[in-house]
């Protein structure tokens, strides 16, 4: 459904819609939750479709099929195999103790749905991130409204026409439209508000759900490091986090966005950060332009953006160690290395988001440690090294969304991980139950079946004040 910019009485009558049905689908079966997953499953099984999201995706981005697959549809049937899996144990009640001085009585958390839900998905992986909160929205037994970008406007064409063909619009709508529409749904009372974008945008979303006390999930995002320790395989650390930095063309909000680099290693890790380069995108010395593996920048803004930190760090002493070619006409961006970076260039105070990577040098562990903590909390950290103590202590003196060693972007995948960032990257998680806690009330219960507390009712005397004392301190 394509909604124009004068219909605020068909924005109520939708959320009215979805309202209503949520009375039903909140009440609904496990079985009947999993068979409306199943159909999303069917559907993306179908080569055909598959074709048509590939399509979508190359004219948004120029994503080729390998990166199509791996980030934006077995992510999504992965997941969904998970919850068929798992959502009748997640779906019942949960018995938990009772104490002592509550004996005669039962206690059972409850899962019951939110009621109704906003997604406003990002641009960066248009399909996934639309698809995945909608997942465990309907798991919880939610009705959804769903926004995906403009910015992608061919997967969001593609992702209406599919939810259209699945689903009642009275149990998922999805709107096309602009930053204005998305502002204008934000005036509706929604039940819960799950975004992912970036952290001033994350801003006024919570503004906007503070005048409902709607509550929200927010993926954001922020400048998340890539630590090199000496112990590290410097080659095979290198090659890692090529394909984490440019997957995507970069446009991923767990990249790897600086690198912290032990000196000892730099130079040997930047011969081979070039080499990794060379070998995924340019094997045959065609150009790195001409590789049919390396995607787009999404828009000529975002373009602009990125090459107005790389023109600033450049003027503030930034060296070039590998790439630097941009063309605007093709939104083209080379794997660029930049060495000599400090901390006054605009370059490492906002997320890049591309497929520049500022690098610095360090010394020891507490450099590291005092760069990181004087930034904003990251989505993710990274650290390469074979030397526990070392992991050990960035893990304990840092904080972060999550945290991969190793290897990079891993932490997406195993839906038994919560997934989500630390107050400037975010609020909530996702991935598992812990996706279906967040769309769902944890309605906590309790049952009297014998007994009673009268022996506390007033009026109160000496004794009723020594046997509460002795409740308080003795029994508990």
């Amino acid at each position: 459904m394509t909604i124009s910019t004068n219909t605020t009485d068909d924005l109520q009558l939708v959320f009215h819609n979805l309202k209503s049905k949520a009375r039903i689908t909140s009440r609904s079966s496990v079985q009947e939750r999993i068979d409306k997953l199943k159909k999303l499953e069917a559907y993306l099984r179908n080569p055909a479709n598959i074709t048509s999201l590939e399509t979508a995706l190359y004219a948004d981005f120029k994503k080729h099929p390998v990166e199509v697959m791996s980030s934006e549809i077995s992510a999504i049937i992965q997941q969904i195999t998970h919850v068929k899996k798992n959502l009748s144990r997640w779906m019942a009640d949960k018995v938990v103790d009772t104490p002592i001085t509550l004996v005669g009585t039962s206690s059972w958390v409850k899962y019951e749905s939110k009621g109704v839900c906003l997604i406003l998905s990002p641009w960066n992986y248009p399909f996934n991130l639309s698809i995945l909160p909608l997942i465990y929205a309907i798991a919880a037994g939610n009705t959804v409204l769903l926004k995906p970008s403009e910015l992608a406007a061919h997967t969001a064409h593609f992702i209406n026409t599919m939810l259209s063909e699945l689903y009642p619009q009275d149990e998922v709508t999805v709107l096309e439209g602009d930053a204005s529409l998305a502002s204008r749904l934000l005036s509706l009372p929604f039940n819960h508000i799950y975004f992912t974008g970036s952290p001033q945008i994350g801003k006024v979303v919570m503004t906007a759900a503070a005048q409902h006390l709607s509550s929200v999930t927010l993926e954001l995002g922020g400048k998340s490091p890539a630590i090199i320790e000496k112990s590290a395989p410097i080659s095979e650390a290198a090659e890692k986090c090529v394909w984490a930095k440019h997957f995507n063309n970069g446009q991923t909000c767990i990249a790897p966005d600086y690198l912290l680099v032990q000196e000892s290693v730099a130079e040997e890790f930047t011969k081979a950060y070039q080499k990794s380069i060379t070998a995924f995108y340019n094997p045959e010395n065609k150009g790195i332009k001409n590789s049919p593996d390396y995607c787009r920048i999404i828009n000529n803004r975002h373009f602009n953006r990125i090459k107005a930190l790389f023109d600033d760090a450049i003027s503030k002493g930034a060296k070039v160690l590998a790439g630097g070619e941009f063309d605007e006409t093709d939104r083209f961006i080379s794997p660029t290395l930049l060495g000599n970076v400090s901390h006054d260039m605009k370059i490492m105070e906002e997320e890049i988001f591309g497929p520049v990577m500022p690098m610095m040098t360090y010394k020891d562990i507490d450099e590291v440690v005092e760069i990181i903590y004087e930034k904003p909390k990251p989505l993710s950290l990274y650290v390469a090294s074979k030397n526990n103590a070392f992991i050990n202590e960035i893990i304990s003196k840092t904080s972060s969304g999550g945290t991969v060693i190793n290897d990079y972007l891993l932490g997406y995948l195993n839906p038994e991980l919560p997934f989500g960032g630390v107050n400037n990257s975010g609020i909530g998680k996702a991935m598992g139950f812990h996706s279906f806690v967040d769309f769902s009330n944890e309605r906590g219960i309790v049952k009297r079946n014998f007994g009673t507390l009268s022996f506390i009712y007033p009026p109160y005397n000496g004794f009723k004040q020594k046997l509460v004392s002795f409740l308080a301190f003795k029994l508990s």
